[in-house]
């Protein structure tokens, strides 16, 4: 359906401008919101979002003056708002693990717990998150681990205290 019909004639001239305008900013806009992203998708999101918010607010922008200072204001302000809403999510909101076992009877605490070790062993480094699994998880000894792993036991017993450790930096003295 073409909507330009349903505008009236005297504004069909503006709108015509503004879309032509709009459409030769397009690679320039793309570009700028990757410079502020980062990122391919994130930047094709804000250009969408950027367009869709300067089409709604096409009548405020006056023919004649910088369109292209106008959407970079407006991409600009909505990259910030979306900054804005990611870290209020990330210090609202646990990870989706964490809240798995929410409203189970009486787990639920257990459940964050062993998901927060889970995330701190996926820290560690490979040689440390095996000693770790192997003797304090799937409670091997140290021989039998150090077997397993093909190592001495002196370099199992040394990566094994350097994890213990690096565990409980991140999880705190429960650990």
């Amino acid at each position: 359906m073409n909507l330009i019909r349903f505008i009236p004639a005297t504004r069909k001239t503006g709108l015509a401008a503004f879309e032509t305008e709009l459409l030769a900013l397009l690679p320039r806009l793309r570009r700028f919101a990757r410079s502020l992203t980062h990122d391919g998708a994130d930047a094709d999101d804000l250009c969408q979002v950027t367009i869709e918010k300067a089409l709604i607010a096409r009548g405020s922008w006056q023919a004649g003056t910088r369109l292209d200072s106008w959407m970079y204001r407006i991409m600009r302000n909505a990259w910030i708002d979306t900054a804005r809403a990611r870290s209020r999510a990330a210090e609202t909101f646990v990870t989706e693990e964490a809240g798995l076992g929410v409203g189970r009877a009486g787990h639920a605490e257990a459940r964050v717990a062993l998901n927060e070790v889970d995330a701190a062993m996926r820290t560690l480094p490979d040689e440390q998150r095996e000693a770790v699994a192997l003797v304090l998880v799937e409670g091997f000894a140290y021989k039998e681990a150090a077997e397993i792993l093909d190592i001495p036991m002196g370099t199992l017993t040394s990566r094994l205290v350097r994890g213990r450790q690096a565990l409980m930096a991140r999880l705190g003295e429960a650990a």
